[in-house]
């Protein structure tokens, strides 16, 4: 069993908040824009990253992670990137990669709209937690957190920030 937190969009900037519920996360999963290298090092400080460079990520995240990254926990096939799209929506390239090869969990951002979803066409669970930075539309700032054990996913929790000035 292993447990995973999901944030994407944080722009440079990590709510305090997000470490309590994070703690009891064995890794964390970043979908894009993190922002600079300063996010990235208190995210490693604290739990084991995994992470993709999203559009507006300079020269430094670009250089230490990819645009598309796959990998397997426990039994479970996870695709992320961060420009992705929705079921039925998908963007070109990441959806013939999901139709070449569905993996169970796709993980994207971009948007900063928390949505969750079933792709029954190819059998797989969507998730893109929204944003947790301070810049964007959003007005509230969300993230992800579950449960994989084996080849399934249990417990999906979701944690909404009131936004300072929204």
């Amino acid at each position: 069993m292993i447990r995973i937190g999901i944030l994407s969009d944080t722009h440079g900037y990590i709510d305090p908040r997000l470490y309590d519920f994070f703690a009891s996360c064995d890794t964390l999963f970043h979908a894009g824009d993190i922002g600079n290298s300063a996010t990235v090092e208190t995210l490693t400080a604290f739990k084991p990253l995994v992470a993709v460079y999203g559009n507006t990520d300079g020269p430094d995240i670009r250089a230490a992670y990819p645009e598309v990254q796959r990998v397997t926990c426990e039994n479970t096939d996870i695709l992320m990137t961060h420009i992705g799209g929705y079921p039925g929506r998908y963007e070109h390239k990441i959806d013939r990669m999901l139709k070449a090869r569905p993996p169970q969990l796709f993980i994207a951002g971009h948007s900063h709209i928390l949505k969750v979803m079933f792709d029954k066409s190819l059998s797989l669970l969507h998730i893109n937690p929204g944003a947790m930075g301070n810049s964007g539309i959003h007005r509230v700032k969300t993230a992800v957190r579950l449960v994989i054990e084996g080849n399934n996913m249990k417990n999906l929790e979701v944690l909404e920030l009131q936004r300072a000035g929204h």
